[in-house]
Formats: C-alpha cells, sequence, structure tokens
C-alpha cells in the first residue's frame, strides 16, 4: 500500500543507515488487535480451557483493567497455565495461529512503513509485552531481525510456569530498547518508536521520533500535547459500513455482468461472445465498485503472445476480479475443485469454462486438464496459480509442474504475472474488500518451444527465482 505521503518523506528524509532504530509495538500498531486473543481462541475452541480457566482469565484481565494487578502478575498467571508444555508444541501452534489468523490483521501501512525504513538501511526491531511465540512469526515475515519481548522460562524444552524478570512492559520497554542500541550503536535520539499505548510513554521519551500509531484516546492527547505526529491506519481493523457496502457490491456484480454477457451470446450464438464480454465486465465492474485500481508495468506483455499460459502468484480471493480486468477475453481458468461448490461463483466459472481439478488425486487432474491443453492449441489461453493455494503471507509457495507441462505440450509461452500486495485488499479468510491500489508487474512470454521433460525442473525454478526477485524488489 501507498503510504501517505507525510509518512513516506518524513522516513526518506531521515538519517540513512543502522545508527537510526526503528522500534515498533505489535498489538494495535503493526497489527490490528490483539496477538493474545487469538491464542486465547484457540485455546478456548481447542477445549484445551476448562471453565475454571476462562473464568480466571477473565478475571485476570479485569484486575489488571482495574490496576490491581500489575503486567508481571498478569503474564505470571499466563505462564502457569503453560507449566510443563513443550516448547517445540507451543512454536508449531504459534505458526499455525499466525498463518490462520494473525497475517490477516496486518495492517498493509504498517508494511509499508518497515519496508521504507529498510531502504534506508535502518536498524529495525520489535518491542512488545507479548511473548516470543506470539510475534516471531510476524518479525519473520515482515523481516525484522530483532525481537524485544518478555520472556517465558524454559528448562530442559519445556515451561516451567514462570517468567524472566524484567517484562518487557511500560518502562521495560525503555530498558530493552536501551540494551540494544548499545549492543548495536543506535543512536536512540535519532530513532523511532511506533505505539498505539500511553504505556510505552517511557520508550516514546527517549526516542528523537515518537510516532504514536492508532493512538489510545490517552497517547493522543499527550501527541497533541508535545507536538508528536499521529499515524492512523485503517486498512485493517474493523470495516466501515461503506467499505462492506462496496465489498458487497463488487462480489455480486458477477451477476449483471453475466446477464449483459448473454445479450451478444444470445444473439451471435457464441458462448465465447458470452464469456468475453462477461469476464470484462465483471473485472471492470467488480474492482470500481471496491475501489481497488490497478498499477501494472509490462501491461503490454499480456497481448504480445497469445495463447498463452498466465501463472500468477495466488495471494487473495480478489485475485479473479483482478485477472478479469487483466485478461479480459479468450481464456480459461484452472481452480480446484471445492469452488464448483460455492453457491455464486461455482455456477458462473462453469459457465464460464473453468476446468476444475481435484487437488488431491493427481490422475483425475491430468485427465481433467486434457481439455485446457485443447483450449490452448485452439487458441484459447489458459490462467493458472502454480501454487495450487492461496497463501496467507507475501511469501511465494512452491510451484507445481502443472501449468509448465500443459505450456510445454501446447508449444505455447509462460507469461508471469506477479501480485506485489494483492493482500491490501484482501488478505486470506478475509471476507471485506478494501480499497487499494495493487501493484502488478507482468514479466514477457518465456517461450517453450525449446522445453524438454529432463530440463522441466530447472525452468520451473527459473520462473519460481523470477517472482521471488520481482516481490522482493
Amino acid at each position: 500500500m501507498a503510504l501517505p505521503a507525510h509518512i513516506v518523506h518524513d522516513v526518506d528524509e531521515s538519517p540513512a543507515g543502522p545508527g537510526v532504530g526503528a522500534f515498533f509495538d505489535v498489538d494495535g500498531t503493526l497489527i490490528a488487535g490483539f496477538s493474545a486473543v487469538a491464542f486465547l481462541r484457540d485455546r478456548l475452541f481447542s477445549g484445551r480451557m476448562t471453565p475454571r480457566d476462562v473464568v480466571d482469565t477473565l478475571l485476570n484481565g479485569l484486575r489488571f483493567q482495574l490496576g490491581r494487578v500489575g503486567f508481571s502478575g498478569l503474564i505470571a498467571a499466563t505462564a502457569a497455565w503453560l507449566r510443563d508444555v513443550p516448547e517445540q508444541e507451543l512454536e508449531e501452534l504459534a505458526e499455525r495461529i499466525f498463518a490462520r489468523a494473525i497475517a490477516a490483521a496486518i495492517y498493509p501501512e504498517s508494511r509499508g512503513l518497515v519496508q521504507a525504513h529498510r531502504r534506508r538501511g535502518h536498524t529495525l526491531a520489535l518491542v512488545s509485552s507479548a511473548t516470543r511465540y506470539q510475534i516471531e512469526p510476524l518479525a519473520r515475515e515482515l523481516a525484522i531481525p530483532h525481537v524485544l519481548c518478555t520472556k517465558l522460562e524454559v528448562e530442559n524444552g519445556r515451561l516451567t510456569g514462570r517468567h524472566v524478570w524484567p517484562t518487557c512492559y511500560g518502562g521495560g520497554k525503555a530498558l530493552a530498547a536501551r540494551a540494544l542500541a548499545r549492543e548495536h550503536g543506535i543512536q536512540l535520539r535519532q530513532s523511532y518508536f511506533y505505539t498505539d499505548s500511553d504505556e510505552d510513554l517511557p520508550l516514546l521519551e527517549i526516542v528523537g521520533r515518537a510516532r504514536p500509531t492508532n493512538p489510545n484516546r490517552r497517547l493522543a492527547a499527550i501527541a497533541a500535547r508535545r507536538g508528536w505526529p499521529v499515524h492512523r491506519f485503517t486498512g485493517r481493523g474493523r470495516p466501515s459500513f461503506v467499505e462492506l457496502v462496496r465489498s458487497s457490491l463488487a462480489i455480486a456484480s458477477i451477476v449483471p455482468a453475466f446477464a449483459v454477457g448473454a445479450i451478444p451470446g444470445v444473439l451471435n450464438r457464441s458462448r465465447r461472445d458470452m464469456v468475453n464480454l462477461a469476464i470484462t465486465a465483471w473485472g471492470e465492474l467488480g474492482t470500481a465498485l471496491a475501489g481497488v485500481h490497478l498499477a501494472v508495468r509490462g501491461e503490454e506483455h499480456l497481448w504480445s503472445h497469445r495463447p498463452a499460459v498466465f501463472v500468477f502468484n495466488h495471494q487473495s480471493a480478489v485475485d479473479t476480479i483482478l485477472l478479469c480486468k487483466l485478461l479480459r477475453r479468450d481464456i480459461v481458468a484452472v481452480a480446484k475443485r471445492e469452488v464448483r461448490r460455492n453457491p455464486l461463483f461455482g455456477p458462473a466459472f462453469a459457465l464460464a469454462g473453468t476446468v476444475f481439478i481435484d487437488r488431491f488425486d493427481r490422475q483425475r487432474a491430468i485427465e481433467a486438464l486434457r481439455p485446457a491443453i485443447a483450449a490452448l492449441r485452439a487458441g484459447t489461453s489458459l490462467v493458472i496459480a502454480p501454487e495450487g493455494t492461496r497463501s496467507a503471507t507475501a511469501r511465494l509457495g512452491p510451484f507445481k509442474k502443472g501449468a509448465f507441462h500443459m505450456a510445454m505440450a501446447a508449444r505455447v509461452p509462460i507469461v508471469p504475472i506477479v501480485f506485489r500486495n494483492a493482500l491490501d485488499a484482501l488478505p486470506k479468510h478475509g471476507l471485506v474488500i478494501r480499497p487499494a491500489t495493487v501493484e502488478i508487474v507482468v514479466h514477457p512470454p518465456i517461450p517453450t518451444t525449446d522445453w524438454t521433460p529432463d530440463t522441466l525442473e530447472e525452468r520451473v525454478a527459473d520462473v519460481r527465482r523470477l517472482f521471488v526477485d520481482t516481490l522482493e524488489g
């Protein structure tokens, strides 16, 4: 997501190099909501919490909010629940919860902010009262090398039920930041700290560039008195009524799009005419209604050589609308069999000639793809995600070889389409499309006429490397 001009200017004009620190709080700052809630929800729905545990959790939270118990007391109660749990089990659970819940809560604006600091060569650090199990997957996703957090005691690979003093809360965050600064030569008076909470005032006061981000009421008042710039991000969290309406209209516009397409289809007795107009109409209507704009580099490669096999990295459910707007006509898509059962999209996609495959039955999938190869040879292009499924993050998954086999069999080129930030519009498990500008890079067609089965694996690796380099560039 493009950052507001004042934020970009602020970071771009700052001193470059690792002597400048960029410290980020997590809950409410980098992500919408609280990471602990995702862990508690998993614990509750998995049946690992007894009714007594639920009551204790609510009471401990209430006592903390009322000031009757400090953060150390709250974390002590949490640590006690985890006594004798293998650390590896908690790490594996953390990865699952991150992919299922937390990844979708990352503010696109925060992701862009981290990238802006990385371009300046600043030293990046998460500083959070949460434990490493809650935030390390996030640090890896955002490529933030330093994690300052509350630590739980581990002995012989198992949690002891105790925490390590001091906790990384309030003044503890300032202590942790000072220690990192001494170790890495960070000049705190040149550094940034982004947080939503007034509880982080001790660290805000020792950095030269305090940046309240989505601040609570008290921090917003403090920021106003002290003249600190305030950032507010809206790319995640509770959607507005307008966003709900726009998203619903964008999805439902597939119906009028096919209704319009039916007119030339009937008049010309041509299913292809119907599908082409429906695809074009839905791409235009869907993106306009949702407020999604496309910034395309290399658009000429979409038309320079057809038929072709268009391969894309599958980040979001909104990819379908984006592809309709990009490709417009004479295409057949490949989708997982489960889509066929969707009451809205299943019939529409089937009418458009989509090839549905069973991802778990290789032989049946190969049989299902034979009509797609025939369509390629007859002049209709194919669009397919070689990853096979959507990713919860921008990280690219392994490529399957099916798309490349088909291109080679039909002797047509591969055209790579790289979605750099479709997740900004709609992350995996998201339900509402957010207004966004999606950056897309279309690479030149890659001929397959000289490909052979012996070199296919190497060719696929080359194409995947092109995607990786584009995403990282």
